[in-house]
């Protein structure tokens, strides 16, 4: 399992490891209840009518929590091109920018998830007799979580990188002249 890095946020930390067992375990169950349609079509010679709509809430579980744990563990993808040839003011400047946009794209996710919900909430999806509302359960939550965990980061960045620069000043105007040149 991926190691969650610590941070001073007990309780975002716990919502992190559980979205990313949940995501795990979706994961899991996919796969299992996949290779039982595989043996029960092609062995027993029937088809599980339930097992593909499932197959796909539980896709939408993994892949949207595993998403948030992404952005709270900046395992997302990147252009670091920029990031190489930039000072390190600039990079952290970028940083900022790039986690409000996030947070933002994290609430067009969950805005939009509810908005499809409110809409499907009288179908049904078939092979599972419930609501179509539910295909949209993960887009909501995980756009919160995505917000939560770009908005956690944008301020641990700004902490640590006001706590670095602080460093950096003290360790500037603890050196002497002589070993600055």
């Amino acid at each position: 399992m991926v190691q969650i890095r610590p941070s001073s946020s007990t309780g975002l930390d716990l919502l992190a490891r559980a979205a990313l067992w949940a995501a795990g375990a979706a994961l899991v169950l996919m796969t299992i209840i996949v290779g039982a349609q595989v043996f029960s079509r092609y062995v027993l010679n029937f088809s599980l009518t339930w097992v593909e709509p499932l197959a796909i809430q539980l896709m939408g579980w993994f892949i949207f929590l595993g998403a948030a744990v992404g952005v709270r563990e900046n395992f997302h993808l990147g252009l670091d091109l920029l990031r190489y040839l930039a000072p390190p003011r600039v990079n952290r400047v970028m940083d900022a920018i790039s986690m409000v946009v996030i947070a933002i794209f994290g609430l067009f996710i969950s805005w939009y998830g509810l908005q499809l919900a409110i809409r499907t909430w009288d179908t049904t999806i078939s092979g599972l007799g419930i609501s179509g509302a539910w295909d949209f359960v993960p887009l909501m939550s995980s756009g919160v979580l995505i917000t939560v965990f770009a908005l956690e980061r944008l301020w641990r960045d700004g902490v640590q990188g006001e706590a670095m620069a602080r460093s950096v000043a003290v360790e500037t105007e603890a050196t002497p002249e002589s070993e600055v040149a």
